[in-house]
Parts: structure tokens; sequence; C-alpha cells
């Protein structure tokens, strides 16, 4: 479980830097090299890790602290926490209002700098004069939105409705979708701008 929220988290704050990443590309392109330096990235790698990481212990200490009875089984395909937290015997409450106030804060948080970010990318996009560099623009945000949706979408869903459902059928279908789904896809999608990756696919189709 500690693990699952390092990596989970790791990928929720990466997914902001890259927002921020495309914010300067696209709305401070003169000005992409001085921001973003090797040394800022670096230092952005490691404020994800550190975060995720704080993250994990506080969530895996609250469930530590929890009381449990035994031969219980999960109805899930990993320990996933808002099952775990179902299970327990002991009062709840305080783990509920740490692990709500850490889902807003944490979850909440990064979303609210994508979409911050996006704000200001789409009207530069918007302004560009060409339709060439208005494509090129937005393709370079296609992916990464695309990966944002799939990864809040379910994963936000999963963690604010655990209190208003208690289906453990939906709950692993739509956890599947951020552990399993878009962890495949990261690497696919993000490869796609990759021009070998392109050709391949022409090639592939071509012979079709």
């Amino acid at each position: 479980m500690c693990f699952f929220f390092i990596f989970e988290e790791v990928d929720n704050f990466l997914l902001t830097v890259m927002a921020y990443d495309r914010y300067v590309a696209i709305c401070h392109p003169l000005h992409y090299t001085a921001l973003m330096t090797p040394q800022l990235c670096g230092l952005l790698v490691l404020v994800c890790w550190v975060l995720s990481l704080l993250h994990a212990l506080i969530q895996s200490f609250m469930v530590l602290s929890l009381t449990f009875c035994t031969h219980l089984e999960i109805p899930h395909f990993f320990c996933e926490l808002n099952q775990v937290v179902q299970l327990a015997c002991s009062d709840t409450l305080i783990s509920d209002l740490v692990r709500y106030f850490v889902t807003v804060l944490l979850g909440g948080g990064p979303l609210a700098g994508i979409l911050y970010s996006y704000s200001k990318i789409v009207p530069s996009i918007l302004g560009i004069s060409s339709a060439q560099g208005r494509y090129k623009a937005f393709s370079t945000c296609a992916s990464h939105l695309s990966v944002v949706v799939f990864f809040y979408g379910t994963g936000l869903g999963v963690y604010l409705s655990s209190g208003a459902t208690h289906n453990p059928h939906s709950s692993a279908t739509a956890s599947v979708m951020y552990t399993v789904v878009t962890p495949m896809l990261n690497p696919f999608i993000y490869s796609l701008r990759n021009n070998d990756v392109k050709r391949a696919l022409r090639r592939l189709f071509g012979r079709k």
C-alpha cells in the first residue's frame, strides 16, 4: 500500500509539472531555456518524490492505527485504501477526515495547477495567427490532456465517491483505469510525438 501511494502521487505531481512545462513552452517560448533549467527540473522531480513519500507515510500510519477483525477478504484486486478502511472494526472518523483532507489537498491542488496552466495555454494557442502554428501548439498538449483526463477522472471519482457508494465492482473497475491503464498508456501516448514512432505506424498501416 505504501509503495502504491508513492508511485500514484509521483504520477500525480509529474502531471502537474508537465502542465507547467507546457505553459512555459507555449506562453513564454523565448524564455523557456532560461526558466526550465536542468537544476529546476531536478528540483521539481525531487519535490515530487518527497511529497509522495510524505503522503504515503501519512496514509500508511493512519491505516496501521486502525483495528481489524480476522478472516476478512478485500473485494478488490489490490489493497485499495477505501476498501481497507471500510473493513476496520475500530472508529474510522479521524482516518476518514485525514484521508479526505489529503485527497483534496494532494489531488485537488495539482489539478487546480493543471487547470490554471491550461487557462493560460488555451488563449495563447487561440492567439496564434497561423493554423499550422495552432495545430503544432495543441499537439504538444493533447497527449498530456488525455492522460490527465484518464488519471484524475477515475482516481478522484474513486476517492470522492467512496462515501456515497459501496459497490466494490464499480470501485475496482475505476481503480483499474488509473492504476493499470493510465501507466500503460503513458509511454505510448507520449511516444506518439516521436517521429520514428510516427513513421513506423505509417508503414504498418500502409502495408495493410
